[in-house]
């Protein structure tokens, strides 16, 4: 019977000393809390078996958590003294002097002195995280229920919660001409369509990719001007010019493109003044543009990305991008180059556009994509970099029947907020018609057949010759 009364009066004072040491104080202590002196049961003699026990009622005795256990000690360190969980709050402070309390949905405990884990969905304090797992070193456990577990010394420590993630998208298509051979308005002709339709037409069928994504570049092909200029004098034959009215530029801006190219040699198809023009139509549109002198830069919660735009007529200029990818990386996170050039109408890459572009990739970009070929090239990966060679056109006006495949090429990275540290990325290509209708309506749409997808992404990574 004395034995009885000493095991009650045990309980009463490690439940009084419980509720002091983690309940009482609206203030953080001045230092780390101590065990209290209290008396307490002798230990329960451990567990012959090694295997997890739950301590909530209902769960299969050989149930055990499907989570990772990490040391994690640092300065949140919780400690609570002689604290009771059991589908309670554990209160403490934590060695930074925050207070935290963190709600235990499950507590798993193996034989006396090893680890005792507990699942948690949510921690009060500002300072720390959800879906949380905390790890507890115990001195001595003492049991006076089947569902209450008491601790002395109790030490636990919280690991912190990743840091947050977050997606960027960015978005490139091919050539999109948004003009008419020397301005004609000519019935059927890109012009003709721009007079009689609204801005919103031309994209209207993939619109919704360019507005679920972060930024969408696409390169221009065509002078903007609303003067009546004189073709510049070409030194090849056959020669073209393109050119359109300055209300054009509305086409992109209410379609969610957020860039274009201008690094093309259509640029200077009207000289300096239809050079000049298009560049004030861009700026007064509020429309970032890429060329030789002019990177463009995107950014996103901190992490912001380069896209370099510029003229690749032979392998020497490869040396000039280096030098622009060099620039670029001292005030970016992220370095694209958006190229122009190589022979037109062929499927594949030549062999000196394919070095310029690892070139590029050894020097330091880290996605490579071509344009000016009018049709797609395939895609490789070069020392873990992806090189697009051609993405062919997409809104183009420079003709009544171009070929009708092309593509929409994402990137998406994934980025810790904290660090800006990439820490996944992931491409996708997104097959598309050049147009819709038995003749160029000027209005590129995703490839709904199955079959005819497959063959522009077997043609994308070279396993076709073509991808009609």
């Amino acid at each position: 019977m004395k034995r009885f009364f000493t095991f009650i009066l045990a309980f009463y004072m490690l439940i009084t000393c419980t509720a002091c040491a983690c309940f009482s104080s609206t203030n953080p202590p001045s230092a780390t809390p101590v065990v209290p002196d209290v008396v307490l049961p002798e230990p329960i003699t451990p567990s012959t078996s090694n295997t997890l026990q739950p301590s909530t009622p209902n769960t299969p005795p050989d149930t055990t958590p499907d989570i990772e256990i990490k040391p994690a000690p640092g300065p949140d360190k919780l400690v609570v003294d002689l604290t009771e969980f059991s589908g309670v709050a554990l209160s403490g402070w934590s060695e930074s002097g925050k207070e935290v309390t963190i709600q235990v949905d499950e507590a798993y405990r193996s034989v006396l002195g090893e680890t005792i884990i507990m699942v948690t969905t949510e921690l009060f304090d500002t300072a720390m995280s959800k879906d949380m797992v905390v790890n507890a070193k115990i001195d001595a456990v003492y049991d006076t229920t089947p569902r209450t577990v008491y601790t002395s010394a109790f030490s636990a420590y919280v690991i912190p919660e990743p840091d947050p993630i977050f997606n960027l998208t960015v978005t490139f298509t091919g050539d999109s001409m948004l003009a008419s051979y020397k301005g004609q308005s000519n019935s059927g002709s890109f012009n003709d369509y721009a007079n009689k339709y609204d801005p919103t037409y031309f994209y209207e069928k993939v619109r919704h990719i360019f507005e679920a994504d972060d930024f969408t570049i696409v390169n221009l092909e065509n002078v903007f001007t609303d003067k009546n200029l004189k073709e510049v004098e070409k030194d090849h034959d056959p020669a073209y010019w393109f050119r359109s009215k300055t209300a054009n530029v509305q086409i992109l801006t209410s379609s969610s493109v957020e860039g274009v190219s201008i690094a093309n040699n259509h640029l200077n198809d009207y000289g300096k003044e239809g050079r000049n023009d298009t560049i004030k139509t861009l700026t007064d549109a509020g429309l970032p543009y890429g060329l030789e002198s002019q990177i463009m830069y995107f950014e996103k919660n901190g992490f912001v990305v380069a896209v370099i735009c510029n003229g690749l007529w032979g392998e020497w200029q490869a040396n000039n991008i280096i030098k622009l990818i060099d620039k670029a990386e001292e005030q970016s996170d992220y370095q694209i180059v958006f190229y122009h050039g190589g022979k037109e109408k062929i499927h594949a890459p030549e062999a000196w556009k394919q070095r310029a572009s690892r070139k590029l990739v050894d020097a330091g970009a880290d996605l490579v994509i071509g344009n000016h070929p009018h049709v797609l090239q395939p895609r490789e990966i070069y020392n873990g970099v992806e090189i697009l060679y051609s993405l062919g056109n997409f809104c183009y006006g420079g003709h009544s029947a171009p070929k009708n495949r092309t593509i929409i090429y994402q990137m998406t990275l994934s980025i810790n907020e904290n660090t800006k540290e990439i820490i996944a990325s992931e491409s996708n290509i997104i097959p598309c018609y050049v147009y819709t209708a038995k003749k160029n309506n000027y209005q590129p749409a995703p490839i709904s057949d199955e079959a005819e997808k497959q063959r522009v992404l077997d043609f994308m990574d070279g396993k076709l010759k073509e991808p009609y």
